[in-house]
């Protein structure tokens, strides 16, 4: 039986063992696609490049490798690692001259988006890609709903100084509506983010 443990940035511990078979997943409907977010998104994402529309890509969670055996010379078995806290945001990429760069977030709740979902570090580096002229966004999902919106990095930086000045730690749902966009999900691609983002800033 080999096993391995898998440490994240909140201190939780992830045990893996071979002889584990059966893995609890869960399924998000969406239109009997059982995906979620991410998942859309990088299905949305394979169709832009494709079609050399957008060169969008996910980018990969650092890992810290601990512990690894050997048990033969050209095998090496990873015993025990630890996920680093990602210095940036999700996702990142280029269409038609612009970066772009973005986060995608669900949410269970039906009235706001908790701003917990952000981490300090992902709120600097889109003050910084916009300071440079890059664009920035988040995608959000409402899970219940299945409702997807993105809203600019200059009304999230906003809602982020708000909490900063003492004020509500979420951004509601209505808010969202009102400052952000609404994208209607379809078949290819599954969120056409592009479509909007060529309608605001070209």
């Amino acid at each position: 039986m080999v096993s391995l443990e898998i440490h994240y940035p909140n201190g939780k511990t992830f045990h893996f063992k071979k002889e584990d078979r059966k893995i609890k997943v869960k399924k998000y409907q969406y239109g009997n696609r059982g995906m979620t977010l991410e998942d859309d998104i990088n299905e949305s994402n394979k169709y832009y490049l494709s079609n050399k529309i957008a060169v969008i890509h996910k980018k990969p969670t650092p890992i810290q490798i601990v512990q690894v055996d050997y048990p033969e010379r050209s095998k090496a078995v990873i015993k025990e690692a630890y996920f680093k806290t990602p210095s940036t945001t999700d996702y990142n990429g280029v269409y038609r001259g612009k970066y772009l760069d973005f986060e995608a977030k669900e949410t269970k709740s039906e009235t706001s988006l908790p701003l917990k979902n952000f981490h300090e570090h992902q709120i600097r580096h889109t003050e910084a890609v916009l300071a440079c002229g890059g664009i920035a966004f988040v995608i959000i999902r409402f899970s219940k709903t299945e409702e997807v919106f993105l809203l600019e990095g200059e009304h999230l930086l906003k809602f982020w100084q708000r909490m900063e000045s003492g004020g509500r730690k979420s951004i509601a749902k209505d808010e969202i509506m009102q400052y952000g966009h609404y994208i209607p999900l379809g078949i290819q691609p599954r969120i056409d983010y592009i479509r909007l983002i060529e309608s605001l800033y070209y």
